[in-house]
């Protein structure tokens, strides 16, 4: 667990930052504020003393500080010529909060799984904040959902221009449908078998105290773990990209809610029609000779080429291997959050306002 009550009134916090080191704290809390706090882990840290600034930085704390709060005290209080390797102050405040109940970890929840559902394009962005809120208002369990299509889409990040971004006459063409997310982030063609789209819907408990930047390979340790098994060495690059040694293989977005919840969806390329896609998207010719790539296929089938397995298999192996990380099981869409989602495509998704919210 990522918090627990020892000897009555000791309470115990741990974190692993992503790609680094665990972080442990235990402490009291006494009038309200933090005491006899004791930080360890197996990270690194120079100069040696400087753990007891640290300490000392926490000491003191009201335990309704903010992790920004506690972030901000552990930086201030720290020697000019400390070195944190593995963790940073915000993976300390993070611990602390977690420590005390107010940020949670991974098992602390009881995660589901939704397995590919082919849905309207504009119902699937609808269904992402039907979710989130959901999630962020307690009615659901945090969920993974991976997409499926029933017709060719682009989907346009929250903040694109929609005649930037698209050409209406190779949309109309190729029968290509456009619908506008909630998300920010580039455009993303997407057919049925080209690409691996999920979403994750998580309360913001989950990133307490994480940065935007840090948020996104901390959701995707369990993609990494899964492309590794698959025999694929990938990593985040800032911001939002996973990427391989030979290139970009997917982009993620998140969004967060007032709710409480949060989304963050990922799609990777499996095996797109390149011509086609150069087509309907007006980037994509600019997007793809940038580094001096010439071949549009070996850009946007990257997942096919290099793993030589199915899309299916691919995401059988992303699915047993959350399930098998997280304790996740089998889940579906209810009928309610059918009817949430047909009425935001009625209300938002589906309507031309919303699509040329930025023309």
């Amino acid at each position: 667990m990522s918090s627990r009550e020892q000897d009555s009134s000791r309470l115990h916090g741990e974190f692993k930052v992503a790609g680094g080191k665990l972080v442990v704290v235990d402490l009291e809390v006494r009038d309200g504020k933090l005491a006899d706090v004791s930080l360890s882990g197996d990270f690194f840290l120079e100069p040696d003393d400087a753990l007891a600034d640290i300490n000392a930085a926490l000491e003191g704390l009201p335990a309704d500080a903010t992790g920004a709060d506690i972030a901000a005290a552990v930086r201030a209080n720290l020697p000019a010529d400390a070195v944190l390797f593995g963790f940073s102050p915000e993976a300390i405040a993070t611990t602390v909060r977690r420590a005390l109940a107010k940020a949670t970890g991974w098992n602390d929840h009881q995660w589901e799984i939704i397995a590919p559902t082919p849905l309207p394009t504009a119902m699937h962005v609808a269904m992402d904040e039907v979710l989130a809120e959901e999630v962020g208002a307690g009615k659901r369990n945090p969920t993974l959902r991976f997409w499926e299509w029933e017709t060719p889409s682009v989907v346009i990040g929250s903040f694109q221009s929609l005649r930037n971004e698209v050409d209406p006459q190779g949309a109309q063409k190729h029968g290509v449908t456009v619908v506008r997310r909630i998300s920010g982030g580039g455009a993303m063609f997407m057919e049925h078998g080209n690409a691996i789209t999920y979403s994750i819907y998580v309360p913001q408990s989950l990133v307490d105290g994480l940065s935007f930047a840090e948020s996104y390979p901390f959701l995707d340790a369990w993609v990494m773990e899964s492309l590794e098994k698959l025999g694929i060495k990938a990593w985040y690059q800032p911001l939002n990209d996973i990427a391989t040694d030979q290139g970009k293989i997917g982009g993620a977005a998140q969004k967060r809610f007032s709710s409480g919840g949060m989304l963050h969806h990922v799609t990777m390329s499996y095996d797109i029609d390149a011509d086609k896609m150069l087509e309907v998207l007006r980037i994509g010719k600019e997007k793809l000779s940038d580094k001096g790539t010439t071949s549009a296929k070996k850009r946007v089938d990257p997942l096919r080429r290099q793993t030589g397995l199915t899309r299916e298999e691919i995401i059988k192996t992303m699915m047993d291997t959350f399930t098998a990380r997280y304790g996740a099981v089998q889940a579906g869409i209810t009928d309610e959050e059918m009817a949430l989602a047909e009425k935001k495509v009625a209300d938002k998704f589906g309507t031309a306002e919303w699509l040329n919210r930025v023309p």
